[in-house]
């Protein structure tokens, strides 16, 4: 008894860090394709199109016989829930993937939970009592994440692994000149990733929505990841230079990079995490967030021999001080609402206790 309790508790330690993982995998071997010339929006075409094959018969076996009627409208809100959370988010985080690196861009998946609380106050599905500790740390880690995004878009400071320009030449014109443009497209990326953490951020709410009336998460995942790769496939075919060509996948890398993104970050990691939620909580699943950044620059650095800069290291310290901030005030927020819930309880219960002491005197 005492060992399946013990496997319980570090069962969900275990899959949450797999699962992290797998989503920095991800983000580097898609670094590496796009370095090598692979369009954006072909990858993840295919990573949806592998993700809707892959989940269309485990939804039909799982969900079969307690899924609802599917609906127009319902519908309409997953093909919207695609465009936020699939197609739209995924090609703004690729873009700016394409001209920094992985591990900075793993940086602005740490603001999703950040994101999603600021996002939900004018709805009113979050709530902040600045009187109490657990709003002004919810604020106080908001506006810490925001000085991390600042720091992360507007400083890029030094290099940390001095693999920048040769001293000798560090003031000619054409270094300048090449720093001034590296600058540009690097707070342009910085932008198309908080954009893209943005629909992110947005999809939560919309899935939070669709959840409710659609409880099915295989087969609403399915039409969701279906969705995107029709959309994602309309934005490639309008995008100028597009050829058949470009389709074409042309080497074992490009094959299972797309199939591992399709089948494991977008399936079974989906489903792991639903389980660690069930199991844990949104709060301990959320906590491990800042690992894709860390394993995506154990992995990244050395592989593709990525530059660390001063800013970015900077950035994203305050961007992970700030999600646990947030998470320490939610958690805290969490807790003191069940302890009111069980308040009127207890009083029932004492208040029981001293009836029956009085009627048996």
């Amino acid at each position: 008894m005492a060992e399946e309790n013990r496997s319980h508790t570090w069962q969900p330690f275990v899959a949450m860090l797999a699962i992290e993982l797998a989503f920095a995998i991800v983000n580097v071997l898609f670094k590496k394709l796009l370095g090598e010339g692979v369009n954006p929006l072909v990858l993840i075409t295919y990573r949806l199109s592998v993700s809707a094959i892959f989940l269309a018969p485990v939804s039909y076996i799982l969900e079969r016989n307690s899924r609802p009627k599917l609906t127009f409208r319902i519908l309409c809100y997953l093909f919207f829930s695609a465009m936020l959370g699939a197609s739209l988010s995924q090609y703004l985080f690729l873009f700016g993937v394409q001209r920094t690196s992985a591990t900075f861009s793993c940086a602005f998946l740490n603001l999703a939970p950040v994101m999603t609380f600021v996002v939900a106050l004018p709805f009113r599905m979050e709530a902040v009592d600045i009187r109490s500790s657990s709003g002004i740390a919810k604020v106080l880690g908001s506006i810490v994440c925001i000085i991390g995004v600042l720091t992360l878009t507007l400083y890029r400071g030094s290099s940390l692994l001095h693999h920048s320009e040769s001293s000798l030449h560090a003031f000619s014109p054409a270094v300048r000149l090449r720093a001034t443009r590296s600058t540009v497209r690097w707070v342009i990326s910085s932008m198309a990733l908080f954009s893209g953490t943005l629909l992110w951020a947005c999809w939560f709410l919309v899935q939070s929505s669709i959840g409710k009336s659609y409880p099915c998460k295989y087969t609403s995942t399915a039409f969701m990841s279906f969705f995107g790769a029709l959309q994602s496939a309309t934005l490639a075919s309008l995008s100028p230079g597009m050829s058949l060509s470009v389709w074409v996948l042309k080497g074992k890398l490009e094959i299972f990079s797309v199939v591992f993104a399709g089948m494991v970050c977008s399936g079974l990691c989906y489903v792991g995490m639903s389980w660690c939620v069930k199991k844990r909580g949104p709060v301990f699943t959320a906590a491990f967030s800042p690992l894709v950044q860390t394993f995506a620059a154990m992995i990244g650095i050395p592989a593709l021999r990525e530059q660390l800069y001063l800013g970015s290291l900077l950035g994203s310290v305050l961007v992970i001080v700030g999600l646990y901030v947030l998470l320490w005030g939610k958690n805290r927020e969490m807790l003191e609402s069940v302890k009111e819930k069980a308040q009127p309880v207890q009083d029932i219960d004492e208040q029981e206790a001293k009836a029956e002491v009085v009627t048996n005197k």
